[in-house]
């Protein structure tokens, strides 16, 4: 399994909108279904810090995962932009997995 875990700041007054976005259920994680390899994603918020969030996408493999990016890179690249709009912070912390 190939996980890639996010940090996030959410800019004031977006909190709904950002959980709306990166949710399990949201516009990403709708976006990342189009591939079978995608296996879900977790949204986390810091319990004292209202404002700071983790994702974890969970993919089969980094060959899924980069396949993915390359065949929807511009609706994933106009989702990008949708979620930068609702954030002042935004780091991959990493990659778990292979």
């Amino acid at each position: 399994m190939h996980s890639i875990a996010w940090r996030y700041r959410v800019a004031p007054g977006c909190r709904a909108a950002f959980e709306a976005l990166y949710g399990p259920d949201g516009d990403w994680a709708r976006l990342f279904r189009r591939s079978g390899d995608y296996l879900g994603t977790t949204l986390y918020r810091d319990t004292a810090d209202a404002d700071a969030y983790l994702t974890i996408d969970r993919w089969r493999s980094r060959a899924a995962y980069d396949a993915f990016l390359h065949d929807e890179r511009a609706d994933y690249a106009a989702l990008d932009a949708r979620g930068d709009a609702l954030t002042v912070e935004e780091a991959r912390l990493g990659v778990i997995g292979g």
